[in-house]
């Protein structure tokens, strides 16, 4: 059974993650939601200190890129390698890279959302090449920044719908489409693309390729000026005659029409869970400023009382805290069954779907019960708010996550049930 308790060999981790996002992210948030598509320098150091304790071992899970996750095409099942070492063959049960990653990732983003996604080798990107990359790619890969390239302009929410190509034309692909907010996508040195390779087979012909961020054939078009990650640079694409060498697909290059869906899109049970994570340290942060704030004006949670004989802010509180920690169960459930080789599909949806709408109402929630503080830039809470909707919408929409449970409870394809 899971434990709830951060274990033991994390709390260091955890301890360093929650240092830099008081010590570091909190005093430049506003200064990078200001100036947007600035490059925070201030995260080389943070990076350098992340690569230092990967290098030494003692920053298993650090960031995105060291949840890893081998898939086995021929049975669609998919085994957690927890910090790299776990394997089904392996019973003890284990706390691997997926938890603490989700736990560090936790801590920064009571700092800032943005920034977390701005640390370098830390992208989405690298935790779908630690999702499907076999080893030779994993080696080749390593120390390198990737971003993820799925969203298109005509194909929103369903992946299975992509209609960027990937023609096969002798040792090389030809990758021709359009992919929009790619996170990372200008600063990043690599970008995980997927394509597919038969339109009419849907998501079995789907796969992820790694294109060199200066491939000719990858032109930048713009970026995003957005509602809230401002920090953090959103890119889109054209890919004109893109040429990626074959070794550049991620995983089996093989079509496979059976037995569920293919590597990349195992890619969101990686992600998934580190997304939800981010939710639930925004939330932590909106909770813990909003407690605070209250406070000073004499308003207090007696947790020994019901909520209904408390004042209104009290009883919000109270109710806040509960959807949090049922947001923080789910998350921790979904990178454990990860980090232990159980299929978690549909546990990682409940994750994403529970704590995305939960920081949304939690941080719009809090801008109310702070009142005039909350909505001035005096506080972050109105930067949290702005923040906190891309966390309930990317790596798939609540609506999408509903869909994922659903098909799973009911035992239903994505063609039985849309």
């Amino acid at each position: 059974m899971i434990d709830l308790e951060v274990p033991r060999k994390f709390r260091p981790l955890v301890e360093q993650a929650r240092g830099m996002a008081e010590e570091v992210f909190r005093p430049i948030s506003r200064k990078y939601d200001l100036a947007e598509h600035a490059y925070p320098q201030e995260l080389d150091l943070i990076s350098a200190v992340i690569d230092g304790m990967g290098s030494s071992g003692a920053g298993q899970g650090a960031g995105a890129s060291h949840t890893t996750r081998a898939v086995d095409d021929q049975e669609g099942v998919v085994a957690a390698v927890g910090s790299g070492r776990n394997t089904r063959e392996d019973k003890g049960v284990k706390n691997g890279s997926n938890l603490s990653s989700v736990l560090s990732i936790l801590e920064t983003c009571r700092g800032d959302v943005g920034l977390t996604l701005s640390i370098p080798r830390q992208g989405l990107g690298n935790a779908a090449i630690a999702a499907v990359a076999n080893e030779e790619q994993k080696a080749r890969y390593a120390g390198q920044w990737a971003a993820m390239a799925i969203t298109e302009p005509e194909t929103g929410s369903d992946s299975g719908a992509i209609r960027t190509t990937a023609v096969k034309d002798g040792d090389e692909y030809v990758l021709n489409g359009e992919k929009i907010y790619v996170t990372s996508g200008e600063r990043a040195e690599l970008v995980v693309v997927w394509a597919t390779l038969d339109r009419s087979l849907g998501k079995q012909a789907i796969k992820s390729f790694v294109v060199r961020r200066d491939n000719p054939g990858l032109k930048l078009v713009r970026l995003e000026h957005k509602l809230g990650i401002r920090a953090s640079d959103t890119a889109a694409f054209h890919l004109d005659d893109c040429r990626v060498p074959a070794e550049d697909l991620l995983g089996n290059p093989e079509i496979k029409t059976g037995g569920g869906f293919g590597g990349a899109m195992q890619t969101f049970d990686n992600t998934r869970p580190l997304v939800a994570g981010m939710a639930l340290g925004l939330t932590r942060g909106c909770l813990d400023t909003t407690t605070e704030l209250l406070a000073g004006a004499g308003v207090t949670v007696d947790w020994d009382r019901p909520a209904p004989v408390q004042s209104y802010a009290a009883a919000r509180l109270i109710q806040m805290e509960a959807d949090y920690e049922a947001a923080h169960a789910l998350t921790l459930r979904a990178a454990w069954m990860a980090d232990n080789g159980k299929p978690n599909s549909m546990e990682a949806s409940m994750a994403k779907a529970k704590a995305g709408r939960t920081c949304v109402d939690v941080a719009l929630a809090c801008v109310e019960l702070a009142g005039a503080t909350g909505y001035s830039e005096r506080e972050l809470l109105e930067k949290w708010a702005r923040d906190a909707k891309i966390l309930d919408i990317f790596e798939g929409t609540q609506q999408i996550q509903l869909l994922v449970i659903a098909r799973r409870l009911l035992g239903m394809s994505s063609s039985q049930l849309k």
